[in-house]
């Protein structure tokens, strides 16, 4: 039974690599399209008038050169007169990534949401009531976007933008008030991705198909189709560099142990739609060098403001085999269930980033990392699930400033 237990954890870590791996690739072809496509769209150039492409109908092309061979796409204003023998849908880079994102986050935070999901300090709450807060979201989340696209407010770009942004940063205050930051970040981040993906399904496939349905028929596509698709898709392209943060996020706890977690990726969120903006004017033959700037600004503002308080000067202990002990004493008791060669916290197979604390060796070698992820960023324990209290930090910070000895 016991070799059963500890199989269990070690199967789900294995699978959360397997499931990682997969979201990792099939979000680099989903976000790779996108930005292709919209470059694609910023870049091409209209047809002479009257020459045949303008009476065939098409809106645009290009001519570019990759991989030693030359391509000339073409992009039709409504239709081609003739529907293709073969035509390619890029829909499943999208329900792909979606799909293994939801699986991802099931196995790292949904089977796991005490450690996971939930921080006493910030919510005394259940672990169910941590996933159905989580589940609650997307489906939310999702429903308003969709109804503000197909109100008058989506008709008119900017406006609906700063709505959209207000209602993501809304979001993110409300769930970094529930759950931990680490959580609360992902979960902005599904709630994005949800509505990109809500985006592709629900309404750029079936317009598409509207389309070619159309064509078979005999008739004409109704252009309305193919403009709402491309209102969502550029929607999409601007929640990339956003949802990409945040996917990483998790490796940087300055960002989301912060007190004011959600202001931090507001902030880092803006950076990341003004850059994205420049790049999608410079595709037209329109370089604005102050919304990079803008955006950098944005960044380094973000940097200033979160940065750790400089370590107070303190007088070597006088017994340091003492000091080292009252720190030994405190990560045996908060830190090793998770962080050794064999973890008893449920949940864990392997020590979080192979960080392995079981001698004394290991401790003074980690001297900085556990300092900074227990003392600076209070992101240590996860959730600070053994409760490690105010004073024992203390007494790390001590150890640590007066020379780790």
């Amino acid at each position: 039974m016991d070799a059963f237990a500890y199989l269990i954890p070690y199967g789900l870590e294995w699978l959360n690599l397997i499931v990682r791996w997969l979201h990792i690739i099939t979000g680099i072809a989903w976000i790779g399209a996108s930005f292709y496509f919209v470059w694609l769209d910023n870049s091409i150039r209209p047809p002479a008038p009257g020459s045949e492409l303008a009476r065939k109908g098409v809106s645009g092309e290009l001519w570019a050169v990759h991989g030693g061979g030359f391509y000339n796409p073409q992009k039709y204003l409504v239709a081609p007169a003739e529907l293709p023998k073969e035509l390619h849908w890029f829909k499943w880079e999208a329900y792909t990534t979606w799909l293994s994102g939801i699986a991802l986050l099931t196995i790292a935070y949904y089977f796991n949401a005490q450690a996971m999901m939930i921080d006493k300090q910030v919510a005394d709450i259940g672990s169910w009531q941590a996933v159905g807060i989580g589940i609650g979201t997307l489906v939310a989340g999702w429903t308003v976007y969709d109804l503000l696209c197909r109100s008058p407010l989506g008709q008119r770009e900017l406006p609906f933008g700063i709505v959209i942004f207000v209602l993501i940063v809304a979001a993110a205050y409300g769930l970094t008030h529930v759950l931990s930051g680490r959580a609360a970040y992902i979960h902005v981040g599904a709630l994005i991705g949800t509505i990109m993906v809500g985006n592709v399904l629900m309404l750029i496939i079936p317009g598409q198909r509207k389309m070619v349905e159309a064509m078979q028929a005999g008739g004409l596509p109704d252009p309305k189709h193919g403009q709402k698709a491309k209102q969502r898709s550029v929607h999409n392209n601007y929640f990339t560099l956003p949802v990409l943060f945040i996917m990483i996020s998790n490796h940087y706890a300055m960002t989301y142990r912060n007190e004011h977690a959600w202001l931090v990726l507001a902030f880092i969120m803006a950076a990341g739609v003004l850059i994205r903006h420049f790049f999608n004017l410079r595709h037209k033959g329109r370089v604005e060098w102050r919304y990079p700037v803008a955006g950098v600004a944005l960044l380094l503002a973000v940097a200033v403001a979160i940065a750790p308080p400089k370590p107070v000067a303190v007088a070597p202990a006088a017994d340091p085999a003492a000091a080292f002990n009252n720190v030994k004493a405190v990560i045996g008791q908060r830190c090793v269930s998770c962080h050794s060669a064999h973890p008893t916290q449920p949940g864990f197979a392997t020590a979080p980033l192979g960080m392995v604390l079981d001698t004394d060796q290991q401790i003074r070698q980690s001297a900085e990392k556990i300092y900074k992820q227990a003392v600076q960023l209070k992101a240590m324990p996860i959730g600070n699930l053994t409760n490690m209290t105010d004073a024992e930090r203390a007494t790390i910070a001590a150890w640590y400033e007066s020379g780790a000895k």
